[in-house]
């Protein structure tokens, strides 16, 4: 009966294409994906589209959401997970860290001694040719050492299997909330496919983005640090996530006019008077965080909140100034930094890159560039992404003369075939390209790494972009723990749900999840009444960093 079902359910996923992650060429189920294979061609094609579209439903009803040209739409979410098998993540986790305390290094050198530059590992011209770098913040070390609290890296596995780093993302990386949210969901509408399989758990993630914030908390914070989250509004792209880190969290979600700096320290307007503020968790670009030193025409930051970061009094999170670590161009030097820097070798290669302002490079990129990607330096969401192959004439003309003009702003890169997953579409499931965003925490002590991280599918058939503005969606990321060694036993009924909560294995009768529900309450504490009625007028502006496309 299951292999009647599996042909009917996944008839037109088995293509004998090598790099999909379900099947491999000869069309047989990949190990990894064995047991969810079955369980998911036991359902049957009509049980299955069913309880799909009310996953999809039941995100409409919540309000996940995304802001595609200043309308409200749901944000797609697959109902096939993606599963990782737990040697293959303890490499893809090393490789994060790895990368993260080298970023970590490299800003703060960047911002103090400079020895990087002096060694001749980066050219001087990387950072003074840099639209990223904030002079203000010379000099200047956070109370903790620490300035990419958060980070996401983009992955892609090529056609060889292997995971590569796509981009690094230490200014604003969002999209955990869909990470959480999916998990919920198919935790809900499919519990039976985590019965018997060591699903790794992601709701620990809002209390381990806590406690890394309230770590960096400065000297004068009390025993338990004041942690805000900073939102530009409701009319933001990614207010959803906003409200949910906030409300699961159990801290205040603020807006620029809920905060005032007095005396070189950031307090908060409540009811009760002012209240002061430790830890920022700031989610919009440095550009638009304080008028004083950036643009003097926002009204999303804090007048004076860079005066207090340099006085010690308030650490916000992401460090200002992080930019550098999001530059295309400094992710070609990445590798060199973590030998530079840990003395160790790369875990996770880049996928190979040209630099334009080399000028070798540049002659050769400009021969192939119809075979190539070509991305601004200092693009996001895929805006500026130029595909080769894809492109006109006239497109790839006018791409010429701009990389001529200004060949410090591009790089190029190969056309990665990225792997590709099953995905339900009108026809059934089909394969469709996907990438990994995971998400890492830096507490200062250590790096941990959320177990997933978010999925990104092209469902446009053929798409290689798998942002959500192309068409894209997510899926849930399966991380599978290790398995119990043979002496060990099996667990008693008895211990069984609290042994997987203790390992950290998924739990779909474990109600925890609850708390991801109707996020779109008001904050945690009553705040008095906004000071200045303008900022209820905020045009619907996109400043912070969207989730970044794979090729």
């Amino acid at each position: 009966m299951v292999g009647m079902s599996a042909t009917s359910l996944f008839h037109s996923a088995r293509t004998g294409a090598g790099g999909d992650e379900m099947f491999a060429p000869d069309g047989t189920v990949r190990p990894t994906y064995r047991a969810l294979h079955d369980a998911l061609a036991g359902l049957g094609p009509e049980e299955f589209r069913s309880r799909s579209e009310s996953l999809a439903r039941s995100y409409l009803d919540q309000g996940i959401t995304f802001d595609h040209a200043g309308e409200e739409r749901p944000f797609p979410i697959d109902a096939i997970p993606r599963v990782i098998a737990a040697e293959e993540w303890a490499r893809v986790s090393a490789g994060i860290s790895q990368r993260v305390r080298a970023l970590e290094r490299f800003l703060d050198d960047l911002y103090n001694d400079q020895s990087a530059i002096a060694d001749g590992v980066i050219p001087a011209e990387l950072v003074t040719s840099s639209t990223y770098v904030v002079d203000q913040m010379r000099g200047y070390t956070p109370p903790n050492g620490v300035r990419i609290h958060i980070s996401g890296i983009d992955l892609v596995r090529d056609g060889d299997g292997e995971f590569r780093v796509l981009e690094d993302n230490v200014r604003t990386p969002s999209g955990v909330s869909y990470v959480l949210s999916n998990r919920r969901a198919m935790a809900q509408g499919f519990p039976e496919l985590f019965a018997d399989r060591p699903v790794r758990r992601v709701g620990e993630y809002p209390g381990r983005l806590l406690a890394a914030l309230q770590a960096a908390a400065p000297d004068i914070a009390d025993e338990e640090a004041t942690v805000v989250v900073l939102t530009p509004g409701r009319f933001n792209s990614a207010y959803f996530e906003h409200s949910l880190l906030a409300r699961t969290m159990g801290v205040d979600l603020v807006e620029a006019s809920d905060l005032v700096e007095r005396n070189e320290r950031i307090y908060m307007r409540t009811t009760a008077g002012l209240r002061r503020v430790d830890v920022i968790y700031k989610r919009t670009d440095d550009d638009f965080i304080d008028p004083e030193v950036f643009r003097p025409d926002s009204m999303l930051g804090v007048p004076g909140l860079v005066r207090a970061v340099l006085a010690g009094n308030v650490v916000v999170a992401n460090g200002i100034g992080n930019g550098i670590g999001d530059d295309k161009l400094t992710y070609t030097y990445v590798p060199d930094l973590i030998r530079y820097y840990l003395a160790e070798e790369p875990i996770l290669p880049n996928v190979d890159t040209w630099r334009l302002e080399e000028p070798e490079s540049r002659a050769e990129v400009l021969e192939r560039l119809e075979e190539l990607v070509v991305k601004p330096v200092d693009g996001s969401g895929g805006k500026g992404i130029v595909i080769g192959p894809a492109a006109t004439t006239e497109e790839l003309d006018e791409l010429r003369a701009r990389l001529q003009a200004d060949p410090r702003g591009w790089i190029a890169q190969p056309v990665v075939q990225l792997s590709t997953i099953p995905t339900l579409v009108e026809e059934g499931p089909e394969p469709r390209h996907v990438d990994l965003r995971p998400f890492a925490l830096n507490s200062g002590d250590d790096v941990w790494v959320l177990p997933g991280g978010l999925t990104r599918v092209a469902l446009p058939r053929g798409e290689m972009i798998v942002n959500s503005s192309r068409g894209g969606g997510s899926k849930d990321t399966w991380v599978l723990a290790a398995e119990r060694s043979a002496d060990t036993g099996p667990a008693s009924s008895s211990s069984q749900t609290q042994e997987t909560r203790d390992e950290g294995i998924e739990d779909p009768t474990d109600d925890s999840y609850d708390e991801f529900e109707d996020v779109r309450e008001e904050p945690v504490e009553e705040r008095a009444p906004e000071p200045d009625p303008v900022t209820s007028a905020i045009p619907i502006i996109d400043v912070e960093e969207a989730p970044h496309d794979a090729q």
